[in-house]
């Protein structure tokens, strides 16, 4: 039985939560990764069978709350965003809670501030090993509310158990990102570490092994995504590799593929496990499953894709990236970037700006549109999109009665259709600080 986390009423959704329940109902076992179509007039929505807030996430969302419930006189602080949704670190914030960092490690506020009575929060991607021993120098437990994700931990631990074996790390991930440079802090800890981003990065690295780049020119590539004293004479010999947990999983099976390659053909069938040490995917569950989801999604086909979550989602962009590929994609944070039937404000991930599109929805009389979401995004968010583009369509008012076609159709004893306490898509609670 999965685990129910506690977390405000206003992260509920009374739409995604019931498609969620009727497939889980129909497909408990989750083998069919087909969207959820919802039939709202001419209009149809494809919504992605795996989507949302992950474990990790609920858990950080439920330690947060709970720390702010429980020490109603003592100041607040989050280290850092706790997870990638502006929705939910606005709303801590008008409770209260502070910001020591921001996402890129610049300094907030001083830790000379910070008393030992202060509460500090430590977010889902974890942190490094230098700021866990800054907060305890200031006589502050960064464990007492640690909401580090466990699947983030898990590469911690399988890195420190490469480098007891002898290898080398190499982390795919986004150097600058917070999980990649906390993993980097504790895996170099444990063995000589290595940051590649991509499979161009990967393939100069391979090059290296090849013997066909210089030591210089790779550490020239690698600069400051390296371990103190990392020498690739030695330290590239015995090799493992684990990845920042919301990376693309096709990338990173790549990437470790190439590298095995690079490995077998320096060192031979014969040796090739004293030199590679082929590691398991550490990708999150809710990673892979949102991924395999997002491909299920794209089969299904579209005119367009709508891809709801947090502008500084590494595991987002990822969904954008692959339902880009297919159909005209836009990445929105919330309902609010619907401006109109004509104009869409999406965050465009070549540039990394906000921009504005004109003529976005699809011409044909019945358009499908393809809908997912972000691991950090709460189900409300998405309701509110769908909610707003059957506006558009001048179909909201045909909703419930689609809702409940859908429900019918998927479950087959009414009695456990679950009533969301009453709650229907007119009343759709917003999550506050809503700009």
């Amino acid at each position: 039985m999965p685990r129910e986390f506690t977390i405000p009423e206003f992260y509920r959704s009374p739409i995604i939560s019931r498609l969620k329940m009727a497939r889980q109902e129909s497909d408990p076992r989750k083998k069919d990764r087909s969207p959820s179509l919802l039939q709202v007039g001419e209009l149809t929505f494809k919504i992605s069978r795996h989507f949302g807030l992950c474990f990790g996430v609920e858990n950080a969302i439920e330690i947060a709350y709970r720390a702010l419930h429980e020490n109603p006189d003592r100041r607040v602080f989050l280290l850092s965003e706790m997870i990638h949704n502006p929705h939910v670190n606005e709303d801590l914030v008008k409770r209260g809670v502070r910001f020591i960092l921001d996402t890129s490690g610049k300094q907030l506020m001083s830790f000379e501030d910070l008393c030992s009575d202060d509460i500090v929060i430590v977010p889902a991607f974890g942190t490094t090993r230098e700021l866990f021993q800054k907060l305890e120098k200031h006589g502050i437990n960064p464990q007492l509310y640690n909401t580090t994700c466990p699947f983030v931990e898990k590469v911690w631990k399988r890195a420190a158990s490469l480098g007891e074996r002898g290898f080398s790390i190499v982390i795919h991930g986004k150097h600058n990102h917070e999980e990649t440079r906390a993993t980097f802090s504790h895996s170099r800890v444990s063995a000589p570490s290595l940051v590649v981003r991509d499979r161009q990065e990967a393939q100069i690295l391979c090059d290296y092994i090849g013997g066909t780049i210089s030591k210089e020119e790779l550490l020239d590539v690698f600069d400051d995504r390296y371990s103190t004293d990392f020498n690739p004479e030695k330290d590239l010999e015995k090799i493992g590799v684990v990845n920042q947990t919301t990376m693309l999983a096709t990338e990173t099976q790549e990437i470790s593929s190439m590298l095995r390659t690079a490995m077998l053909k320096k060192y031979g069938e014969s040796e090739l496990l004293k030199h590679f040490a082929d590691t398991r995917d550490t990708l999150c569950y809710a990673t892979s499953e949102n991924q395999s989801a997002t491909y299920g999604l794209i089969e299904s086909g579209g005119d367009i894709a709508l891809v709801v979550g947090g502008y500084n989602s590494s595991n987002t962009s990822h969904l954008v990236e692959l339902c880009s590929e297919h159909c005209p994609t836009y990445y929105v944070k919330d309902a609010s970037e619907l401006l109109s039937r004509e104009q869409i404000r999406h965050l465009n991930l070549d540039t990394m700006s906000v921009e504005t599109t004109n003529n976005w929805l699809p011409a044909c009389d019945s358009p499908a549109i393809l809908v997912t979401a972000g691991a950090s995004c709460p189900d409300a968010l998405v309701d509110e999109v769908i909610t707003r583009v059957a506006e558009l369509f001048g179909v909201r008012h045909e909703l419930e009665a689609s809702i409940a076609v859908f429900e019918a159709n998927h479950i087959a004893d009414d009695s456990r259709i679950v009533d969301n306490k009453g709650t229907s898509y007119e009343n759709l609670v917003p999550i506050p600080s809503r700009s």
